[in-house]
C-alpha cells in the first residue's frame, strides 16, 4: 500500500535530482522518473518565447509542470501569490513581475536541491519580491488569511494527502482569494497498476484525480465557483513516454489509457464570506 510518506520519500529523491541535473547544464523538460532519462509530452512546450526570456534559463530548464498557471491566473498588480511546489522557480519569477513591486511572490518546496537552484534563480533575475519558503504543501508555512492567489504546476496531484493540501490552501487564502492551478487529472478508469507504480507519482499520473474528484475536493475545502478548462489530452503515443523504463508494458497499458490523461487549469475562489453570520 503506498503512503503518503513513501510518496514524498520518493517526490524529493527524484525532483532532488531533477535540480541536480540542472545545475550540470541538462535540461529535464519532463514530469517523471523516466523523463530523467529523456522527455514525455507533459512538460512540453508550456512557456512561450517571451516568457522564456524573463527568467534565469536554468529556471527554465527546471521546469516540470503541466501548464502554465501565470499565464492564466489573471494576476494583479500588488497583490501576493503563493506558488505550492515551486521548483526551480519560473512562476514565482513570472508572478512577481506581473504582480510588481507592491505585490510579493512566494514559492514553497521542500526539496534542498531545488530551493538552492531557485534561491540562484531569483539572484540572477534581480527581482526583491519574491521569497522562498521550505516546507510542504500540506502544512503551508504561512498565516492565515495572508495569499490574494494560490497558484501550482502539476505538484498538488503529487501528494498523498490532496484534501490537506486543499484545506490548507484555503486557509492561507484571503477571502475573495483565488485558487488557480494547472495539474494533472484522469477521465475515465485506468488500469489499478497504474494508479499503484510508486515511479508514476513523480511520473504525474499515478497520484492524479479523476476531474469529478478534484471539484468534490475542493467543494468540501470550502471553495466556490469551481471549474476545470481542459488544456491537453495525452493520447496512447504520449502515454508510451510514461510508461517506458518503469518495467511496465507499454504496448499493452498505452492503449488502456489513451485520451484518459487530461492536463487542466483549475480555479476556483475562496468566498468572501466564509464563518457563519460573518457577513
Amino acid at each position: 500500500m503506498t503512503t503518503e510518506n513513501d510518496v514524498k520519500a520518493i517526490v524529493r529523491e527524484k525532483y532532488g535530482r531533477a535540480a541536480q541535473r540542472v545545475v550540470a547544464g541538462q535540461a529535464n523538460g519532463c514530469c517523471g522518473a523516466s523523463a530523467l532519462e529523456g522527455c514525455d509530452p507533459i512538460t512540453s512546450n508550456l512557456y512561450d518565447t517571451a516568457q522564456a526570456g524573463d527568467v534565469p534559463e536554468k529556471a527554465m530548464l527546471a521546469s516540470l509542470g503541466c501548464g502554465n498557471p501565470t499565464a492564466l491566473a489573471e494576476l494583479k498588480a500588488g497583490e501576493t501569490v503563493l506558488d505550492l511546489g515551486s521548483g526551480g522557480g519560473i512562476d514565482v519569477l513570472l508572478s512577481a513581475k506581473r504582480v510588481g513591486p507592491l505585490g510579493k511572490a512566494y514559492g514553497l518546496d521542500m526539496t534542498d536541491d531545488m530551493l538552492a537552484l531557485a534561491e540562484e534563480n531569483k539572484r540572477k533575475s534581480g527581482l526583491t519580491n519574491v521569497e522562498f519558503l521550505k516546507g510542504e504543501i500540506e502544512q503551508i508555512p504561512l498565516p492565515d488569511n495572508s495569499v490574494d492567489v494560490i497558484i501550482s504546476n502539476c505538484v498538488i496531484n503529487l501528494s498523498g494527502d490532496k484534501d490537506r493540501v486543499l484545506k490548507e490552501a484555503f486557509r492561507v487564502l484571503k477571502p475573495g482569494g483565488r485558487f488557480a492551478v494547472s495539474d494533472v487529472m484522469v477521465r475515465g478508469e485506468v488500469p489499478a497498476l497504474i494508479k499503484k507504480n510508486m515511479e508514476l507519482w513523480v511520473g504525474c499520473i499515478a497520484g492524479a484525480l479523476a476531474d469529478h474528484e478534484y471539484v468534490a475536493k475542493l467543494a468540501r475545502a470550502g471553495f466556490d465557483n469551481i471549474d476545470i478548462e481542459v488544456t491537453r489530452t495525452y493520447s496512447a503515443e504520449d502515454a508510451r513516454g510514461f510508461l517506458v523504463g518503469e518495467g511496465l508494458d507499454a504496448d499493452a497499458l498505452a492503449e488502456q489509457i489513451d485520451g484518459k490523461f487530461i492536463s487542466g487549469f483549475v480555479r476556483a475562489v475562496k468566498p468572501a464570506c466564509c464563518k457563519p453570520g460573518c457577513c
